[in-house]
């Protein structure tokens, strides 16, 4: 069961801690105190219903097809290869993460725009549904992963939510997110071994 968690919470962070839109926008939410906490707890239960239907849809069909679980595990290597160095090619050229100056909004805008930048980004799906799904399908116990992978996603909104003032400082150095970045990439470098060899 560890295991399953583990490796879940190893592939959710992974895949959420690279600059994206959803990270930006929590981030740029917190800094100016403007609802960032409806915010990150919309990013964290949308992540976390998508993570779960990918897990669980992509179990049973794999479980019934083992060609498809083959391609899934081909697929996903390769995915997880091609991400890793996305992530190297980010910490060569590494970017501070800047939240720009915006009028208030009201709640209902914050909420709507949450909801934008997360269920309207392609990327979302490739990673929770897709990616994380057929990941998941293969553990021992995918419902640990799913938890493992929902994890993640919660502790890292939290922290950009609740620790925006404390990280703003480091986040804006591009040094930063090449530490970050290099992390991401051998994380997902040591997953996509595990999953050639048969290991998750």
């Amino acid at each position: 069961m560890w295991q399953s968690y583990s490796n879940g919470l190893l592939v959710g962070i992974g895949l959420i801690m690279a600059i994206g839109a959803q990270n930006a926008f929590v981030l740029s939410q917190s800094l100016r105190r403007e609802h960032h906490i409806p915010a990150a707890l919309l990013c964290i239960v949308c992540d976390a219903v998508l993570v779960t239907a990918g897990v669980f849809g992509l179990a049973n069909l794999l479980a019934q097809n083992p060609l498809l679980l083959t391609i899934a595990r081909w697929g996903g290597t390769a995915f997880l290869l091609w991400y890793a160095s996305q992530a190297l090619r980010r910490a060569w050229r590494p970017n501070g993460l800047e939240a720009g100056g915006t009028s208030p909004r009201s709640l209902t805008a914050v909420i709507l725009a949450t909801l934008a930048v997360t269920l309207l980004n392609p990327h979302v799906y490739i990673d929770t549904i897709l990616l994380i799904g057929s990941l998941g399908a293969q553990q021992p116990i995918p419902g640990a992963y799913a938890m493992g992978a929902a994890s993640g996603s919660a502790l890292w909104f939290s922290a950009l939510a609740l620790g925006a003032a404390w990280l703003a400082p480091w986040l804006s150095r591009p040094f930063t997110w090449r530490l970050i970045d290099i992390g991401v990439a051998m994380m997902m470098f040591t997953i996509a071994f595990q999953l050639m060899m048969g290991g998750l």
